[in-house]
């Protein structure tokens, strides 16, 4: 299919947001509904989105955007969630953070923590928190995974697998109505779930777009998770869950 100009803005939107509507693309491009509807329809049918009521989704299994966009993506949110989360987090206590860019947000907050065991297979964090002299940094090795300085695979997990730690804190590319959290790399996936099960406490950070977005490997369930730092209360539904498991949402002010 040749694209046009507003299917590659459509495009670039979907995979900021993980969905657009008729009516906000309309808007964005002044053009007619009608104009935007044959635009999705033709996205739609080359299997890059997923029409939903009102507008489109992210079809699962579309890669996820790179690594320097998702960067530029909230970043002043992803550094209130960060500094929230690591509020939580005691001096002397050792944690997991795995890969994405709002745990390198937590990375950031925890440069003034004092005497801290820090297990990570996220490249970023480590070299942010190699900064921070009270901070014991522990890299777990394994495949690097040159987008985004992810270190993936079953050497991560068997080093992951050799700790038990206080406090796992780790994000997720979507968090679906049922309260699943998702993500795009089956490998990545599977260490998130080793970090997991090695922690006393769990905490999730992510912020409001992830409830907008899809995509297609399951990494847990919100009732895994002890507390979750966000920007924003989540939707009506995934309060509820939350509130039966015992999942303490925490949003940053």
């Amino acid at each position: 299919m040749a694209q046009n100009f507003r299917q590659g803005e459509i495009l670039r939107v979907a995979q900021a947001e993980g969905k657009v509507l008729v009516e906000d693309l309309a808007n964005r491009f002044g053009v007619t509904l009608q104009t935007v509807r044959r635009d999705l329809t033709e996205l739609c049918d080359a299997g890059q989105l997923t029409r939903v009521y009102g507008g489109a989704v992210l079809t699962s299994g579309v890669a996820n955007i790179g690594y320097q966009e998702r960067r530029g993506l909230h970043p002043e949110e992803k550094d209130r969630i960060g500094r929230l989360c690591a509020a939580a987090i005691p001096d002397g206590a050792s944690l997991f953070l795995n890969i994405g860019t709002t745990t390198e947000a937590v990375a950031r907050a925890l440069l003034g923590h004092r005497s801290l065991m820090v297990v990570t297979n996220n490249l970023n964090a480590a070299n942010i928190l190699a900064q921070n002299a009270g901070c014991e940094v522990i890299v777990a090795g394994g495949v690097l995974r040159r987008s985004d300085g992810g270190l993936v695979g079953d050497m991560t997990m068997e080093v992951v697998r050799q700790f038990k730690v206080d406090v796992a804190v780790i994000g997720a590319s979507a968090i679906d109505e049922a309260g699943d959290l998702l993500d795009y790399d089956v490998r990545e996936v599977k260490v998130a779930q080793a970090i997991l099960a090695q922690a006393r406490k769990r905490f999730l950070v992510a912020d409001r777009s992830k409830f907008t977005r899809v995509a297609p490997v399951r990494i847990a369930s919100l009732a895994e998770v002890d507390q979750f730092f966000t920007d924003a209360a989540p939707p009506a539904k995934v309060r509820a869950a939350c509130a039966a498991w015992g999942t303490e949402i925490v949003v940053a002010p």
